[in-house]
Formats: structure tokens, sequence, C-alpha cells
């Protein structure tokens, strides 16, 4: 059976596009699953802030204090009004119900308007570590200005996920369970 010059070329076009069109096919009637974590990775992960932050009644306070272990940043006003608690006892009760791993992860709240916490409102709070941002100084877009989201570290210094502020408390302890499993570090 001999082929004629315009169906070879066909032949030759099926050929390249038959690949093409099965993908398109696959991906449109059998989507890719949706990833397994609830909070959102960061791509590409961003570098801590290294400018040393003052704490109220103490000495400054730098990330890298914190380099062995995974930290959860929520960054507020000073006043902490409602939501602010809410986050930071959502941040507590996270760290608490990691059990064991609990030592693994550590807490920072960073106040970006200057005004200084009340003890009594942190008072619960144990083992929160909270830096001012000093008047005057603006911390670049990220995880230590940003009131609208709960971020993860890892012991690296690498911001790489976040939750919203008002997150499920469900949802983001099985994302730090599971990272904390498969860490090698921290």
């Amino acid at each position: 059976m001999k082929l004629s010059p315009r169906a070879k070329l066909a032949l030759i076009a099926a050929i390249f596009a038959l690949p093409i069109v099965a993908s398109l096919t696959v991906y449109r009637f059998f989507p890719p699953e949706p990833t397994a974590n609830y909070g959102e990775l960061i791509l590409p992960p961003r570098s801590l802030v290294e400018d040393a932050l003052p704490r109220p009644g103490a000495t400054a306070f730098r990330f890298g204090e914190l380099r062995d272990r995974w930290i959860l940043i929520a960054s507020d006003s000073g006043a902490c009004d409602a939501p602010c608690a809410a986050k930071l006892h959502v941040m507590r009760q996270v760290r608490l119900a990691l059990g064991r791993d609990a030592s693994r992860v550590a807490r920072v709240f960073v106040v970006d308007d200057g005004l200084a916490p009340d003890p009594a409102a942190l008072g619960p709070l144990e083992d929160l570590v909270v830096a001012v941002t000093p008047r005057g100084v603006a911390i670049p877009a990220g995880a230590a200005n940003d009131r609208d989201h709960i971020y993860l570290a890892d012991p690296r210094g690498n911001v790489m996920m976040r939750w919203t502020s008002q997150p499920d408390f469900r949802g983001m302890l099985k994302d730090l369970v599971r990272l904390l499993k498969a860490s090698q570090i921290g």
C-alpha cells in the first residue's frame, strides 16, 4: 500500500498531535487531586528579617535565635484586639496539641505599630516571644508585618507556609504534624 505525500504529512502531524490531545483530554476529564495541605505554601520560600527587634523590657530579639526550631509568626497591633488575641490563642493551642513535638515549635508575636503590648493580655500565652518594630523602621512585606496571616518558618529561617489569621484549628494542626513528621531538621 503506497501512501500519497499528503497522507504521509497527515500521519506525521497526527503522531505529533496525539500526545497533546491525549494530555488535554486526561486533564479535562480526570483533573489532578487538590493538594493535601490546608495552609498556603509560599513558593519560593522567603528569608526571615535579620534585623534586631526590641523586646518589651528585655534585650533585642533576632529570628536567628530560634534557628533550630520551626517558628509560628503572627503580626498585629500592640493593643491586640479580639481578632489578634484569637490568632495568638490558636497558635498556642496548635503548639500544645503537638504534644511531645511542641518543643520543636516556637511562637513569635511581632508588634508592627510600635505600641507596647499589655503584659496582662499576653500573660496566659507563656513561651510567646514578643518583638516590637521600632518606630520609623519599616520591615519589608512578609511574615513580620502581615496581619492577615499566620506564617510558618522552617528551622533554616525560610518562611514557607501561611494560614489565614483565623485558621481552622484541625487543618493547621494536620499541616504541622505532617511537616514535623517528615522533617529531618528542627
